[in-house]
């Protein structure tokens, strides 16, 4: 039987990208194997930092070594936006953009012989005659598929499981939106994946159904920009505007879906409708984690960013947020470090604002000229040196492991709702299960449990590798 391996960079859309693309791959009767024995290697890049480029070629070229005879597909953000630079890698057969995701599933088929089973939607997913018309451009002996129109993006028909097998999400990512127009001046993202479009309600909708009749018990619901679904969307005269909020009561209300679990949403994309649903829905039905990414906490580094909103602002929402959820919300954010002439001042209010807010966690990375973008010519300008970057980084890093300790000893001798997952070699061992707490906390249970498992646990401690520990109660 066939074999095929996906190697995922990058974020949770880009993840549920590649899901897809495995899922069409396994119901056209390949199998998952490790990217030393598979006969195509696929690698779904990042590329919203130099380091994510870095990675990705090293990783096809680690491949090459260990299997040439191996067809290495790259796909991706990367790929969309250096696709010759890709395609002179020795070992690449393919490179296709996310403007051509949609057809990965039927290329990658096409290279190793295979054809592609009739799909389960009521369109096929790559029809003879699409496939044709795409262009094929040669750059050595790699085909690149890309162009700037994105109208082959979007894998909407595959459908979603709870992960049964080993290594496969418990939680999978629902996907709903792509692309993103907020045009921030250190991002690639429109450039690599176009503008913001939407999933209609209908197919998220059955799309949940068929994942809770499949015995899945949490769902997350992830995209480029997530708070922008439904913007594109048209209705019919008279008919409310689609909002994520509107989405989200009517996934609650017309579905059986134990849990929902919403992604990274921009801070003014929190509306006062979609705050209302974590003070109605939170801590039952719909997880009380909010992600807002922050970037920085100084006004006038936002304003040379070209974010939306200032520091208050942020600080309003997160106020708002916890007055509907409660003091166990968890609370995280992406910041950066070393944007084009952050001073000593700028990263020190920053740190003070993040030291005032109750993170849970934080996600922290230095920037990164992107070609492309107003940052590269900013960065020309006015480098942050390299010295300044790491002593910030270090501190950042600090601050943020104490606050996710001291976030985490709050809920010792508690009971929260968790979901088993798929448990680590090294964790099993040890009489313990991974799982997740509604509020987002990592935990490790006494006992060896299957995934996918909703459980109650009662927390005693916390170990080595700060996860909370307990027992389950029901």
């Amino acid at each position: 039987m066939p074999g095929f391996h996906i190697e995922h960079f990058g974020c949770r859309a880009a993840r549920a990208d590649g899901e897809a693309i495995g899922a069409r791959l396994r119901a056209a009767g390949q199998c998952a194997q490790q990217p030393s024995e598979a006969d195509v290697v696929v690698v779904n890049t990042c590329s919203v930092t130099a380091e994510a480029d870095r990675q990705a070629r090293a990783f096809i070229r680690r491949v090459h070594r260990r299997n040439s005879d191996a067809k290495i597909v790259v796909t991706g953000c990367y790929a969309q936006r250096a696709p010759e630079e890709l395609a002179t890698i020795a070992g690449v057969s393919a490179v296709i953009g996310n403007s051509h995701k949609a057809l990965a599933p039927q290329i990658i088929l096409n290279l190793t012989g295979a054809t592609m089973p009739p799909s389960p939607a009521p369109e096929p997913l790559v029809s003879p005659e699409r496939l044709v018309s795409v262009q094929s451009l040669l750059a050595g002996s790699a085909q690149i598929w890309v162009d700037d129109r994105f109208a082959h993006s979007f894998i909407e028909e595959v459908q979603l499981g709870p992960g049964a097998e080993h290594g496969a999400q418990t939680r999978p990512n629902l996907k709903i939106q792509e692309g993103c127009g907020n045009r921030c001046t250190f991002c690639v993202i429109p450039q690599t994946r176009g503008p913001s479009r939407s999933l209609a309600e209908a197919n998220v909708l059955r799309r949940i159904e068929a994942f809770v009749a499949a015995g899945g018990k949490e769902l997350v619901l992830s995209g480029i920009n997530l708070g922008r679904w439904g913007k594109d969307l048209s209705v019919a005269h008279n008919e409310p505007r689609a909002t994520l909020a509107a989405l989200v009561r009517g996934i609650l209300q017309q579905t059986e879906l134990p849990r929902l679990r919403l992604s990274s949403i921009e801070p003014m994309d929190w509306d006062d409708a979609l705050i209302g649903l974590m003070a109605e829905f939170g801590g039952r039905r719909l997880a009380r984690h909010a992600h807002l990414p922050l970037q920085s906490g100084s006004d006038t580094v936002l304003r040379r960013m070209h974010r939306r909103y200032r520091p208050w602002h942020y600080a309003q929402k997160v106020e708002a947020l916890l007055r509907a959820a409660g003091p166990d919300l968890t609370l995280g954010a992406d910041v950066m470090v070393g944007f084009p002439g952050e001073t000593d001042a700028e990263f020190e209010e920053t740190f003070e604002f993040v030291r005032a807010l109750p993170f849970g966690y934080l996600h922290l990375f230095s920037f990164s000229p992107r070609p492309g973008t107003p940052g590269w010519a900013l960065h020309a300008q006015s480098p942050v040196v390299w010295a300044a970057v790491e002593e910030r980084m270090a501190a950042l890093r600090t601050l943020a492991a104490e606050k996710a300790a001291a976030h985490r000893r709050r809920f010792l001798g508690r009971e929260l709702e968790a979901i088993t997952l798929h448990t680590s070699a090294q964790l099993a061992p040890r009489g313990r299960t991974a799982a997740l707490a509604e509020n987002f906390l990592p935990l490790a249970i006494e006992g060896n449990l299957p995934a996918n498992q909703l459980v109650r646990v009662r927390l005693a401690g916390m170990n080595r590798e700060a996860e909370l520990e307990g027992n389950v109660t029901a």
